[in-house]
């Protein structure tokens, strides 16, 4: 876990996306929370089980195993104040968490869309058919990422966005024809083939996601 920004005073919690695209927008994460930090903000963006540098092999991550390390997380800083939590793309399948002042989300899909991506991506190399993965099933390998049944099953059951009983924004790009509280101009950084960073849209991202922790924080 990467901590940034002054010891006290709010303190948001950055889910990165999950799977591939957690690695594309490490750098892009890493400089929102920078620029948090020069805005006086401090945040926190800790590896799920599973993800970025965890030690735990991605085939042994589950939902419910990222929903308690998220929940140490929240409370480990709840002894001092509420943090905010932020999520980007999948990682929304956390936002459900209790404990958080508010909700920041930028780009959110449900965990079938994120799944359906890697599903698509593995396609492309010849495998159309999952109807026959189930709870015997070795780890599925899509386009490298190894998901046991119970992960894929949690992600593929989720087909929505959930509401919130805190205050929540949602960001988008202005490329995205979802609905959101505020839409930006600029790149999809997850899809691209390669890591890559965009330092004005960082940020943007930072200044918007700083006015609406103050904004909660009244």
């Amino acid at each position: 876990m990467h901590r940034f920004g002054p010891d006290a005073g709010p303190v948001v919690i950055l889910l990165l996306p999950l799977f591939d695209e957690h690695n594309r927008t490490r750098t892009f994460g890493m400089a929102i929370a920078r620029a948090l930090a020069d805005l006086g903000l401090a945040s926190v963006l800790p590896d799920l089980p599973g993800q970025g540098e965890s030690d735990v092999p991605t085939e042994r991550a589950t939902v419910e195993a990222w929903q308690q390390a998220l929940k140490a997380v929240i409370a480990a800083h709840a002894a001092v104040r509420p943090p905010h939590l932020a999520v980007m793309r999948g990682a929304a399948v956390l936002d459900s968490a209790t404990g958080v002042k508010s909700v920041w989300r930028l780009a959110p899909v449900p965990g079938r869309a994120a799944l359906n991506d890697l599903r698509r991506a593995e396609a492309v190399s010849g495998r159309k058919d999952w109807s026959a993965f189930g709870l015997d099933s070795p780890p599925a390998n899509l386009v490298g990422n190894e998901l046991g049944w119970p992960l894929y099953a949690a992600l593929d059951a989720q087909t929505a966005l959930e509401g919130r009983d805190v205050p929540l924004r949602t960001v988008r790009l202005d490329s995205d024809p979802a609905v959101a509280d505020l839409k930006v101009p600029g790149p999809p950084l997850w899809r691209r083939a390669e890591p890559g960073h965009d330092a004005a849209l960082a940020e943007r991202l930072a200044q918007d996601l700083a006015d609406w922790v103050r904004q909660c924080d009244g």
